[in-house]
């Protein structure tokens, strides 16, 4: 009898570690042991793999090793390397996985998942394209180029008549084998059957685990009042219906996708505004990507933000690091090993200088640690409009603490 209730207690354990973690809604997650978060990876699936094999998260052959562990991805998956789509397929197989050992994969949208949605290509990779191109991707060119020359011919018969001998040559340059299977897979615009720009859309543009929100770009004084749910509803609402004369949040500097103010990239982030998006999520800190920082998961505002993009991508130097957070603290994750977190300001200096110790031939990180060796400027604060607010002074009435946008 004692035999047998010994297994069943052994066969609940790892239920009962599940039951841990409560989902509140599509935004909030409650009660998770351990996070690990991740920043922008751009392209590059080497890398992206030596980063989740570092955290843990996956075993040799590239399947879920995480447990219960929530992975956050804060976006830009896309652009600047070629295995977007590589990495896309693992990543939604992985968040398959994941789910059935009580973890989660968290994938968030960042500013260049919006771009392929809305048909900014500016930094596509050619290999990006080579990864959907088929056996019937010449023909499938050739028949879109002579629709797109009956239409010319039909709107402006002018320009039809004109066109050079080499016109449909440098088309073709700028049309590469692969582009109408891209535009088809991200662009709602061009096929209803456009399975990445779903698969974009039905992922959040924010989370909230634990006492963390994540997001891509980041939050700022003109959107610190907005839900989760509302910065999600707004940019999926401008994706599904685009209109390039009116972008909003998906194009807004101030917004979640591009805003680089809680960075340590002026213009800054007020310390007040600050405190006022962690006191309207309730939570200690936000954890943000899309500014690289070259090697080092760094800290802002004592370390009430956290920015997780450390150039993982090889366009960026290929800076492999991860955001560890549990029971224990919170630590950045490197090849070379874990560090704690800074706890304050006056124990960023040794962590970095510990970073170094790991990454010795990384200039950028010398660059940084000579820049806070430096005796301070004298003391102003940077307000959102590139001014300086003096200690004491208000912030300028059109700059709000925290508002919606």
């Amino acid at each position: 009898m004692k035999l047998r209730l010994l297994t069943i207690v052994l066969f609940l354990l790892p239920n009962l570690a599940l039951a841990e973690a409560r989902q509140i809604d599509k935004y909030q997650w409650e009660g998770v042991e351990r996070i690990v978060a991740v920043g922008d990876i751009h392209g590059d699936y080497d890398n992206y793999m030596a980063t989740l094999k570092a955290a843990g998260l996956v075993d040799k052959k590239g399947k879920w090793a995480g447990g219960t562990t929530h992975f956050v991805q804060v976006g830009d998956l896309p652009d600047r390397g070629p295995d977007t789509l590589k990495i896309i397929e693992h990543i939604k197989a992985l968040g398959k996985q994941a789910k059935k050992k009580g973890g989660r994969v968290h994938n968030l949208i960042g500013n260049h998942e919006v771009m392929n949605v809305t048909g900014d290509l500016r930094y596509v990779h050619p290999g990006e394209y080579e990864a959907f191109a088929g056996r019937k991707s010449k023909s499938l060119r050739d028949r879109y180029y002579e629709l797109y020359l009956e239409r010319l011919e039909e709107v402006d018969p002018e320009t039809f008549a004109n066109l050079p001998e080499d016109h449909q040559e440098k088309w073709d340059a700028d049309h590469p084998l692969g582009w109408l299977e891209h535009r088809q897979a991200w662009d709602p615009a061009w096929s209803r059957d456009a399975e990445i720009a779903k698969w974009v859309m039905d992922n959040p543009v924010a989370v909230r685990v634990n006492d963390n929100v994540f997001v891509h770009g980041g939050i700022s004084a003109y959107y610190c009042a907005n839900t989760l749910a509302s910065l999600t509803e707004k940019a999926v609402a401008k994706m599904k219906d685009y209109n390039p004369e009116d972008p909003g949040i998906l194009e807004d500097p101030n917004g979640p996708f591009w805003y680089r103010g809680l960075s340590g990239i002026e213009p800054k982030a007020l310390p007040e505004t600050v405190d006022a998006i962690l006191a309207a999520q309730g939570v200690n800190h936000v954890v943000v990507g899309h500014s690289p920082k070259r090697g080092v998961i760094w800290p802002e505002y004592g370390g009430k933000v956290l920015v997780i993009d450390t150039g993982i991508s090889g366009h960026y130097g290929g800076f492999v690091a991860y955001l560890d957070i549990s029971p224990e603290g919170r630590f950045a994750g490197y090849p070379g090993g874990k560090l704690a977190l800074p706890a304050s300001e006056d124990d960023v200096i040794p962590y970095l200088e510990q970073v170094i110790e790991l990454d010795p031939g990384n200039k950028y990180l010398k660059q940084r640690l000579l820049k806070l060796r430096q005796p301070p400027a004298e003391p102003a604060e940077s307000s959102n409009s590139g001014e300086t607010v003096a200690e004491g002074e208000e912030a300028p009435a059109d700059i709000p603490i925290c508002g919606t946008s």
